[in-house]
């Protein structure tokens, strides 16, 4: 009997293994092809879709990242690698005209799974809440204002400036953090540990490692 429900529990944590992986490879396909870019959001339309549901299949946001890396890879191959391209040298520019605010790079433009839908994300850093708006003002670029609540870490979270733009058929997207933020970026939403990002000079090094390797890596890949 004891071999027999060692049995019956080998074969449970393997079809929940099955499960899981299945869910991470529809919620990467919904990303990839709906545009989705909450992994929660993701995972429960894709638990509905394969009519799963119990807690145990759903899986972690860093499996259906890898799973949305092994999709673009094997179905929009030189397509997304193009658009991840043009976002990043796009995204150069923005950091070296936005030098001022020690702006940094984020999110799948950096992290290699931006797609047509992705807008080019960066962080900004100033004590002057209104330096940002002045700053594109003065330059001529209408922005639209939202907010958005970041956790700087595992206890406080901070409600940040948030201003989108549109320019070279792109949208950037820009968080407006306090300057001592620079010291460790914002908790991420797909692993909550630090998030990964860039100034200029990384991202030109990473541009660079591309064109050196014919690929385009991920910051992960640095």
């Amino acid at each position: 009997m004891p071999h027999a429900r060692q049995h019956a529990h080998q074969h449970a944590l393997t079809r929940t293994r099955e499960r899981r992986h299945r869910l991470a490879h529809e919620a990467a396909r919904l990303m990839a092809e709906g545009g989705i870019r909450d992994y929660h959001q993701a995972k429960l339309k894709a638990a509905a879709r394969l009519g799963i549901h119990d807690d145990a299949s759903l899986p972690r946001n860093r499996e259906i990242e890898d799973a949305l890396r092994e999709y673009q890879r094997l179905f929009q191959g030189d397509i997304q690698a193009e658009g991840l391209r043009q976002r990043r040298e796009a995204a150069l520019r923005a950091l070296e005209f936005l030098d001022s605010f020690d702006p940094r790079l984020v999110g799948p433009v950096l992290d290699g799974t931006a797609d047509a839908n992705s807008a080019v994300s960066l962080h900004l850093y100033t004590d002057d809440a209104k330096a940002v708006p002045r700053f594109l003002e003065d330059h001529g670029i209408p922005a639209e204002a939202r907010t958005r609540r970041l956790r700087l870490d595992r206890t406080r979270s901070v409600d940040a400036d948030v201003w989108l733009f549109g320019a070279e058929d792109l949208t950037f997207d820009l968080t407006v953090l306090p300057a001592d933020a620079l010291r460790q970026a914002p908790l991420s939403n797909v692993d909550e540990r630090p998030m990964r990002r860039a100034s200029a000079h990384q991202l030109r090094d990473l541009l660079l490692l591309s064109d050196t390797c014919g690929t385009t890596p991920g910051a992960r890949d640095r």
